[in-house]
């Protein structure tokens, strides 16, 4: 039965192309309401959500943008589906300043993609608070999952401080906690690292910019056991030290919905997550290459230069053109589809 349609439908297009050439290849039209939004609906629609904002408002709504078009909150919702606008949504980012950006980047992802010896990464802090009340379990009531709830207020129980250094070839991770952050317990750190570490092996630290880590008391630590090597991370770009990604893992299953009363709580907490996950030791593969991390930055960086007046220029001149051949063909899809009234 599959055959003889595919035969049908072959001899219909071969047919039609006989009869009428290229024009008979267009689909026929279709049964229904004819179509209320135009082309050029669609375009208003996306010139102002891209030009222009609501006098009430910093950004558009779906039904502000319907009052001020006289459209559907529906049809308003799903032009914006169909170009991928968001006008509701914003993201942050920030750019690092160090002039020796690239120079960095270079050689803290030349440690990971080759790493020869010892690669830990930076320190990381944890705050201890009370979270009050503490956590109401997860249930299933009335045939619903019910997610754990907690309260927002707590109650502020002191600080610890995690020196963390990540081993980048095996996983493996050495921790010191200390109730300060000072130079005085950076350098205990290190004196750990250089008990722990084998004797033949070079340290190779990844740091952030924190003074600690650049004291007269340091510096000259540093220079008396002269297998240490420091590779700082750019300024304002501590996302390249990868024992962050092992920061982040410890937080979301500790300190993030734990209940620690007092310092020593968490601190037990810690050193018991610590001592289970160098039980079994997961390394965290770096995947991209130094050129990729700056070919994204740049890209970015082209992205976002003088933004205000190439949305004044640009975006005038370029997307109405570029919007209108899109719009000509959301609104065949959209019509073929049938949803578009």
């Amino acid at each position: 039965m599959l055959r003889v349609r595919c035969l049908c439908l072959s001899h219909t297009w071969r047919r039609r192309f006989i009869e009428r050439g290229l024009d008979g290849l267009s689909d026929e039209p279709r049964p229904g309401v004819p179509r209320k939004i135009t082309d050029a609906d669609v375009e208003r629609v996306i010139v102002k959500t891209l030009e222009e904002k609501p006098e009430n408002a910093t950004h558009w709504s779906t039904r502000s943008m319907a009052a001020a078009t006289g459209m559907s909150q529906s049809a308003i919702s799903r032009i914006w589906r169909a170009f991928a606008l968001a006008p509701h949504r914003s993201q942050t980012f920030k750019l690092s300043t160090d002039p020796l950006f690239i120079d960095k980047v270079r050689d803290v992802v030349g440690l990971y993609a080759d790493p020869a010896g010892k690669g830990p990464g930076p320190l990381c802090g944890r705050e201890v608070a009370d979270p009050g009340p503490g956590p109401v379990p997860a249930r299933i009531a009335d045939g619903a999952r019910c997610s754990e709830r907690r309260s927002h207020d707590y109650v502020r129980a002191g600080a610890t401080t995690l020196f963390a250094a990540l081993e980048v070839a095996t996983g493996k991770v050495i921790g010191s906690l200390h109730r300060r952050h000072r130079a005085a317990e950076f350098k205990k750190f290190l004196a750990k690292l250089d008990k722990e570490v084998p004797a033949d092996l070079d340290v190779r630290l990844t740091l952030d910019n924190y003074v600690t880590h650049k004291t007269p008391a340091v510096k000259k630590w540093l220079l008396a056991h002269p297998r240490f090597h420091l590779h700082f991370t750019p300024t304002r770009a501590s996302w390249l030290a990868l024992v962050e990604r092992w920061c982040a893992e410890l937080t979301q299953k500790k300190p993030k919905r734990g209940v620690h009363r007092s310092v020593q709580a968490l601190e037990r907490d810690i050193r018991a997550w610590l001592a289970d996950w160098n039980a079994n030791p997961r390394p965290f593969v770096w995947t991209k290459t130094a050129d990729e991390i700056l070919d994204k930055v740049a890209a970015y960086c082209r992205r976002i230069s003088d933004s205000v007046s190439r949305q004044l220029v640009v975006v005038s001149w370029v997307t109405r053109r570029l919007m209108r051949s899109m719009a000509a063909t959301w609104i065949m899809a959209a019509d073929r589809c049938g949803w578009v009234s």
